[in-house]
């Protein structure tokens, strides 16, 4: 499949990333996962193949780290049409008041600065493609939580996307926010029944990525129906 274009996924070992992953697979996409444990990007590679996939272990909080991600992607496939800025984490009880400071500073790095460093390692090769860039957003950002850090950081990835779709005028490429509500994955450490599933999230990844070239989706709030009364 050399013509097949190339997606890069950040946080692609579980939850949306690893959905995502599966649903382009199957939709002919060749896939670069990044995810701190390589172990389970692995799994995914033995089921679609090498030729298909290419598992990288990365932390998304070391800028190296991700420079070399997509220096790997590029040896591998040639070119990087597409970006998934996916990774993130979340945060502890306890507010503004009495959350422990090293929890601010995991979502900081991880859910902010993780995304910036995706994109600066990453922009050089989508823009030649004239490709897509998507980042995983939340309802969290666009909602005020009380006491959440969590949801400040995702208010900075919304003005992430923002700011970089107006760095981006003009060059072909198209930039994404996804945006669901909660999702069952393992982000929590229980499980949310009530929520979306991570295969909810994918397709409107897909949905986004595969609009012709005169389609540009800026933004895909993404919820669970509510229960009926």
């Amino acid at each position: 499949m050399p013509d097949a274009k190339v997606l890069l996924i950040t946080g692609a070992s579980s939850g949306i990333g690893l959905a995502t992953a599966r649903a382009a697979a199957a939709r002919g996409w060749r896939l670069a996962l990044a995810a701190r444990s390589r172990d389970r990007l692995e799994d995914f590679v033995a089921d679609a193949g090498p030729d298909v996939a290419l598992a990288i272990r990365t932390d998304v909080t070391d800028p190296a780290d991700q420079e070399r991600m997509a220096e790997a992607a590029v040896a591998r496939f040639g070119r990087i049409d597409a970006v998934f800025a996916n990774a993130g984490i979340g945060g502890v009880p306890g507010g503004f008041s009495a959350a422990p400071p090293e929890s601010w500073r995991a979502m900081v790095e991880t859910n902010i600065l993780g995304v910036a460093y995706t994109l600066r390692a990453t922009l050089p090769h989508v823009k030649a493609a004239r490709g897509h860039v998507l980042i995983t957003g939340s309802v969290a950002g666009r909602r005020t939580l009380a006491g959440s850090m969590y949801s400040a950081t995702k208010w900075a990835v919304t003005a992430i996307g923002y700011g970089l779709r107006e760095e981006l005028r003009g060059t072909g490429v198209r930039v994404t926010l996804i945006e669901p509500g909660t999702v069952d994955t393992p982000f929590f450490d229980a499980p949310r029944p009530e929520g979306l599933m991570p295969e909810d999230v994918a397709r409107a990844v897909l949905y986004a990525l595969e609009q012709p070239p005169t389609v540009d989706v800026h933004e895909l709030t993404v919820l669970p129906t509510p229960p009926l009364a």
